[in-house]
């Protein structure tokens, strides 16, 4: 696993390549192979006059073995601790073993990539498109347990290593990373960068890592020097700020062993290290971080919900409207190579969606030859069915046929267009840029083809797409309807306003609901539901929540943060300035009983309970399209790892869901 060549100047290249997987992990072999490189690598010493570490992927290492590190229960805690020393051990005896040790980093090092970087005297980075560095652990409720927060806290200080490597999971770009402390060069090519290394080696013969060094000081301090003692207890105050009042252990553990680590010697730093990684991992929320957000996800994105057929990539797209959603869809497949044509009523109204590779126009004609089109236009049926009539004739043969609407079902949309075969939704996320998740919706008469050909695009433009069969609001807008629902109705109960945002933000969602209703606009809930009222008819169930919405935007002209007042006020550029203060009005002496926790549960159990009926349906195919889609679409808290993940490993799920339904009605009584 680790290939040991001796060049004829006595520089040791140790290179890293499993035989048995695609990238290198932190794995049992890893371990024994490095044990052996290092045991060699002393045997020889007389002999060796540096050494370099890199590896013959494409990535330099990977990271833990995260399906193993998944599996870990209190009965392997005697394993992993062994296991974690002899990897602490063999990084010891390298960066102390007297000679110039470079790690020649030609590809991603994260988490455990980063580790064996770092405990060597010298990074070096290669530029190229996929070389990320970062640590991120915390993103799956770990924290780096390799010598990470240890060697990080000693290199930069406490605070630069927490609010820039250890707590953010930023990936950082070499020349990001440089600036940031933890590589020293960046090298262009391969070549250059085995070049860097060896003349480094050459003219540090005397390297050794800065805290094995004679009158080595901590950047900033420790724990016990007056300043930073001084500063400390604002870290963890500043933590609960961050995440908005819910409690992680991961970011948690992670401060607690940074500051813990810099107050006493390099080797119980390690074992505090240890301790703090292995209390995580035999937890129950970061096995459902691990599951959502990378086995979960590794299998979203890998095409498990992807049909089986083969189909050509798309060669050049045409996006219909040039609002916001249309212009950042444009944005996103100009940015991965795509030509592409937007179209809106007039020129100047097409303009405002231009940009690099991006075309724009007012005249049908300059759409011919497009074999995909994205419709991003008002939520009208009637308007889209216009839209797609105009451009049909002259689009490529077969061209795929995508509406972007977040809640009008596909079937019914493709009974307007000549093709409903290649006709699919394409539901994506505001801010286009920023959102990575990519709904396809598939229709009754939708071929698989259609389906392939739009997950191939999602793929192609960095989004992770989710299939989910036709609905009214599909998966995603139907369940955060869920969440706001009983936000809203919480209002009409009396639940005094800021009560309810802060059991949401407690519970781990990224913001409050009553927020979120704003962003979304309230004459835009108020619309989607008269739509979901006409479809149903007399099978409608009317709630409180929708007389209060009627309120707000009728009587009060409320109609949300677009119109600048909602259920908060704003400033004159658009910032929340407070709860509007009518919502004081609301509030009850019966609402302010209701106990917080059921406030959170009733967040969670709603959108779970919702989700499992999606299942039950037919409307999500597959469970891990609804955990990572719950996660990066529509903002359940990651510490579940998904809003069916959260209802399987509770303890007690019926149990509290009919609990809440004796409570709080019969929405929440599980089928």
């Amino acid at each position: 696993m680790i290939r040991y060549e001796r060049a004829t100047d006595g520089i040791v290249t140790l290179t890293i390549d499993d035989p048995d997987q695609s990238a290198n992990t932190m794995n049992l072999a890893y371990a024994a192979a490095m044990t052996a490189a290092v045991d060699r690598l002393e045997a020889e010493r007389e002999d060796v006059t540096g050494v370099i570490v890199t590896s013959a992927k494409t990535t330099f290492f990977a990271g833990g073995d995260l399906p193993m590190m998944s599996r870990v229960t209190e009965a392997d805690v005697p394993a992993l601790f062994e296991l974690l020393g002899t990897i602490k051990r063999d990084f010891r005896r390298l960066e102390t073993y007297g000679r110039p040790v470079v790690a020649a980093i030609n590809g991603a090092a994260l988490g455990g990539g980063l580790e064996v970087a770092l405990a060597c005297h010298h990074r070096i980075a290669l530029d190229a498109k996929g070389t990320r560095l970062g640590f991120p652990e915390v993103t799956l409720g770990l924290l780096p347990g390799a010598g990470g927060v240890t060697r990080t806290v000693r290199m930069l200080g406490i605070a630069p290593a927490l609010m820039t490597w250890l707590l953010t999971g930023r990936r950082w770009k070499p020349a990001d990373a440089q600036e940031n402390g933890l590589v020293d060069q960046v090298a262009a090519t391969e070549a250059e960068l085995i070049t860097l290394a060896r003349e480094w080696i050459i003219t540090h013969p005397d390297a050794a890592q800065p805290w094995d060094r004679p009158g080595y000081r901590m950047p900033g301090g420790t724990p016990s020097s007056p300043k930073l003692a001084a500063q400390l207890p604002a870290f963890p105050a500043t933590l609960r700020k961050q995440l908005k009042g819910n409690r992680m252990p991961a970011p948690e553990a992670i401060l607690a062993t940074a500051v813990e680590g810099a107050q006493v010697d390099f080797e119980t730093a390690q074992l505090i290290e240890t301790r703090g990684l292995v209390k995580l991992l035999t937890g129950q929320i970061a096995k459902n971080m691990m599951g959502a957000l990378f086995f979960d996800l590794r299998a979203v994105n890998g095409g498990l919900a992807r049909p089986r057929v083969e189909v050509l990539p798309a060669t050049k797209v045409a996006v219909l409207g040039a609002g916001m959603m249309g212009a950042g869809i444009a944005q996103a497949c100009a940015r991965a190579g795509l030509p592409v044509v937007v179209k809106d009523v007039t020129p100047e109204l097409a303009a405002r969606a231009a940009g690099p590779g991006i075309v724009t126009t007012a005249d049908v004609d300059d759409l011919r030859g497009c074999d995909v089109v994205i419709e991003a236009v008002f939520e009208d049926p009637a308007l889209k069915a216009q839209v797609f009539a105009e451009v049909e004739p002259v689009l490529a043969p077969g061209a795929l046929l995508a509406s972007n609407t977040s809640t009008l079902p596909i079937t019914g949309l493709a009974g307007t267009v000549g093709r409903p075969a290649d006709f699919i939704g394409m539901h994506f996320f505001s801010p286009v840029g920023k959102m990575p998740l990519l709904e396809i919706v598939v229709g009754e008469k939708t071929r698989d083809e259609a389906v392939a050909r739009a997950f191939d695009l999602g793929r192609r433009i960095g989004k992770t797409p989710i299939v989910v069969n036709d609905g009214r609001g599909f998966f995603t807008s139907r369940v955060i309807g869920r969440f706001i629902d009983e936000a809203i109705g919480m209002v009409a109960e009396g639940v005094p306003a800021p009560s309810i945002e802060q059991a949401a933000l407690q519970a781990g969602y990224p913001t409050g609901p009553l927020a979120l209703a704003d962003e979304v606009s309230l004459l835009l809930v108020q619309r989607i539901r008269r739509q979901f009222e006409a479809a149903a008819g007399d099978g409608f169930e009317r709630l409180p929540s929708h007389d209060l919405v009627d309120r707000l935007v009728d009587e009060h002209d409320r109609p949300g943060r677009a119109g600048g007042r909602g259920f908060y006020a704003y400033t004159q550029e658009g910032k929340r300035d407070g709860l509007w203060d009518g919502l004081a009005q609301l509030a009850t002496d019966e609402g302010r009983a209701v106990p917080f926790d059921d406030l959170r549960d009733r967040f969670l159990f709603a959108e779970a309970l919702d989700a499992r009926r999606c299942l039950a349906e037919g409307v999500l195919r597959t469970e891990e399209d609804g955990n990572v889609g719950s996660i990066l679409g529509i903002g359940y808290p990651a510490w579940t790892g998904g809003v069916l993940r959260f209802a399987a490993q509770h303890a007690d799920f019926r149990g509290r869901a009919l609990e809440l339904a004796k409570r709080y009605g019969d929405r929440f009584v599980p089928a």
